[in-house]
């Protein structure tokens, strides 16, 4: 069941959590994932944050996540190992307790069946690991289940009055299609494709400070829009350069862009292609 949303549509946050990251022993995948999936869906991401395996930045990293009423990640975390603080932290976070979910108990038992089957073993309910592996599904009370189609260890979610935090595993062949069954399942509604347009002009001989007024008369004159300047120094085609351009809703763009031009006009500068993204 999709999820009531505020008349204000939340932003959407990343947490990444692992020391694997932070010390470069793996790469990160997530943000650049995210992005695109909420870009295909017509959305952004607001804001992303690493955080290491130390459970007192998670908690407080997951106390913002919490209080700022977005709709929030965070992956990784959330095995059963001594190094897995996701969980625990979630709890703490809330101030609630944790608990073994009935439904995420069930699925994860009809895992180890599968893997017993496939071992050619019978399965036993109350050997060691097996009822260690059950502690994947204790979650924060009022925790509800985030499917996982690769192999039926749940994530889970808590919302709050606005937003909430979605929890997911590590891995991305995991993490990326229960973050899509999260967007498509609960915020279809706020999916705007076709609804977010960039137009903007390559600007060569200017300084970013000498263009800082007109940035700013164009968010106040166009308040339904973002300016953005991207300046390089080495680009392989323009050389040293300022990309200058609006962001918003098309009809918004379209006039706000208009206004660019104009703005630019007595500065009289060298303009190169103008560019529009999607």
């Amino acid at each position: 069941m999709p999820l009531t949303q505020p008349d204000a549509a939340p932003k959407f946050g990343l947490i990444i959590i692992g020391d694997e990251i932070l010390s470069g022993k793996r790469a990160d995948k997530h943000l650049p994932k995210v992005i695109e999936l909420l870009k295909a869906r017509g959305l952004s991401l607001a804001w992303a944050e690493y955080v290491g395996d130390d459970p007192a930045r998670i908690t407080a990293a997951l106390q913002r996540a919490f209080e700022s009423g977005d709709v929030v990640f965070s992956t990784g975390g959330i095995g059963a190992t001594p190094d897995d603080h996701t969980r625990q932290c979630a709890a703490r976070a809330l101030g609630v307790d944790l608990a073994l979910h009935p439904q995420a108990k069930v699925l994860i038992e009809q895992r180890m069946q599968e893997l017993a089957l496939e071992q050619g073993k019978s399965y036993d309910p109350d050997q060691a690991d097996n009822l260690h592996r059950l502690n994947m599904g204790v979650f924060p009370q009022g925790a509800q289940i985030i499917p996982n189609p690769y192999n039926k260890i749940p994530g889970f979610f808590l919302t709050q009055e606005r937003g909430g935090v979605f929890f997911v595993p590590g891995f991305p062949v995991m993490a990326w299609p229960m973050i899509e069954w999260v967007l498509d399942t609960h915020y279809r509604a706020l999916f705007a494709k076709d609804s977010w347009l960039e137009r903007s002009v390559i600007i060569f001989g200017a300084m970013e400070a000498t263009l800082t007024p007109l940035m700013e008369n164009l968010e106040r004159d166009f308040p339904d829009i973002k300016v953005f300047s991207l300046p390089s120094v080495d680009h392989p085609d323009f050389g040293r350069h300022i990309e200058l351009g609006v962001k918003g809703t098309p009809d918004a763009v379209a006039s706000a862009f208009i206004g660019l031009l104009d703005g630019l006009a007595p500065f009289k500068l060298k303009l190169g292609p103008e560019m529009v993204r999607s």
